[in-house]
C-alpha cells in the first residue's frame, strides 16, 4: 500500500507564513503528479498546486505569487511554502499523489490522499 503523511499545519496570523510537507511511502515505482488540495468548511475541495515528476506546475490563481510548490522525486516528498497568508486560506490541506506501484507483481496506478492538516489564518 501507499501512505501519504503530512506535517506543518497550524495557526498563523494574516501575513504570516507556513510550510507544509508531505512524504509518500510504500511499494512505489513512480509518482507522476504530486500536490496539494484544500477544503474550507462548506466548500468543495479545490486544487492549490501540483507538480509533475518533470517539474511542470499547476497553481491556483488565488495563491499565485504567494504559495510555492516544490518536490523531491528521489525522496517522494512534496512541500508547499505559503507566504502572505490570508484568512481565506483557512482550510484543511490535503496532500495528493498519483502513484504507480507494485501489486502482485503488476504495475498499477492509483490516487492517494493524506489525512489532511489544518491551516488557520487569523485576521
Amino acid at each position: 500500500q501507499v501512505q501519504l503523511v503530512e506535517s506543518g499545519g497550524g495557526l498563523v496570523q494574516a501575513g504570516g507564513s507556513l510550510r507544509l510537507s508531505c512524504a509518500a511511502s510504500g511499494n512505489i515505482l513512480s509518482i507522476n503528479v504530486m500536490g496539494w488540495y484544500r477544503q474550507a468548511p462548506g466548500k468543495l475541495r479545490e486544487l492549490v498546486a501540483d507538480m509533475t515528476k518533470v517539474g511542470s506546475t499547476n497553481v491556483a490563481d488565488s495563491v499565485k505569487g504567494r504559495f510555492t510548490i516544490s518536490r523531491d522525486n528521489a525522496k517522494n516528498t512534496v512541500a508547499l511554502q505559503m507566504n502572505s497568508l490570508k484568512p481565506e486560506d483557512t482550510a484543511v490541506y490535503y496532500c495528493y499523489a498519483d502513484v504507480r506501484r507494485l501489486r502482485g507483481g503488476w504495475s498499477v496506478q492509483g490516487d492517494y490522499w493524506g489525512q489532511g492538516t489544518q491551516v488557520t489564518v487569523s485576521s
